[in-house]
């Protein structure tokens, strides 16, 4: 709360620029429930802008993380590194035998030697980019463990989420997926202080928003109605299995937003119990997208 006399004169007018920006949010909170409550959907969304506003709806709910999983791994991966004097070129070898034959993995599919020698930065690039489940196993097994990546973003003062499964549990036990859950706050928080706060030394952390910005996934989500608009947009997605009837069980992409003239926003958006096909359901985060992003060039 702003205690408006602390001002002196100038105390009234910043009162109403104040006020101002608290109808405006509560115009972005009115449209995004009215258009989540028309959708065949569970959806929880959550953002951040620069001016100081957050909005969120359906938030109270745990939403499985699935491959935004990795959005959390990497930043426990670049402390990992930091504390320990490691750089990103850090090389691990692997054997075929490590990695798991049946999972998504372009980097099992690219590369088709029995043994690699890959580095941090290029798992971590496989993970980001392109989902890679088996990159993002060898980087829990290899540089930080399950119960250390939580702890890891615990200490950055994000809450309310959870990670306790591995791809591979994940993969032999879909329930599992239950397990690894956040609220959209959560990975909102998380997303915006890794692109506005210094958390890790510029070479970790700058690593870590440019792979972000060049994620080759999800283009029909939040960065469907951004392009060709001078956009520049950093983001993890996920996606979780396919239910008996046919639907996503769960759609997600988390992001951060920096328009042409410097203003930014995080946004969150989970989609889970969807009734509609992929493509539907990409385009209800694409709607919320646009939503937000027409709110903040206003």
């Amino acid at each position: 709360m702003v205690t408006l006399a602390k001002y002196g004169r100038y105390g009234l007018a910043l009162g109403v620029f104040l006020a101002g920006l608290h109808v405006q949010a509560q115009s972005l909170q009115a449209d995004l429930e009215a258009y989540v409550r028309s959708c065949k959907a569970e959806i929880g969304v959550a953002v951040i802008t620069d001016r100081g506003d957050t909005v969120c709806v359906n938030n109270e709910r745990p939403y499985p993380m699935n491959s935004v999983l990795k959005l959390y791994q990497a930043v426990a991966v670049a402390d990992a590194l930091q504390r320990q004097g490691l750089p990103l070129d850090t090389v691990i070898v692997i054997g075929r035998g490590d990695l798991h034959p049946e999972t998504y993995s372009p980097m099992r599919d690219e590369r088709t030697s029995d043994t690699m020698r890959i580095s941090v930065a290029e798992l971590l690039r496989y993970a980001l980019q392109q989902s890679d489940n088996n990159a993002c196993d060898v980087l829990f097994e290899r540089i930080v463990g399950l119960r250390d990546a939580e702890a890891c973003v615990r200490a950055l003062g994000v809450d309310h989420f959870a990670i306790r499964a591995t791809e591979k549990d994940m993969f032999e036990d879909h329930g599992k997926t239950q397990d690894n859950w956040n609220r959209p706050l959560s990975a909102a928080v998380l997303i915006d202080r890794l692109f506005t706060r210094r958390l890790y030394a510029p070479v970790y952390q700058e690593f870590l928003k440019e792979t972000l910005v060049a994620c080759r996934t999800g283009q029909n989500r939040l960065a469907k109605p951004l392009t060709g608009r001078g956009v520049v947009i950093g983001h993890k997605t996920g996606a979780g299995f396919t239910t008996p009837d046919g639907y996503p069980s769960g759609i997600n992409d988390v992001g951060f937003v920096r328009l042409p003239d410097g203003r930014h926003y995080a946004i969150a958006v989970f989609v889970r119990s969807s009734q509609c096909d992929r493509t539907a359901t990409e385009q209800m985060i694409a709607d919320v997208s646009e939503r937000v992003y027409k709110y903040v060039v206003k």
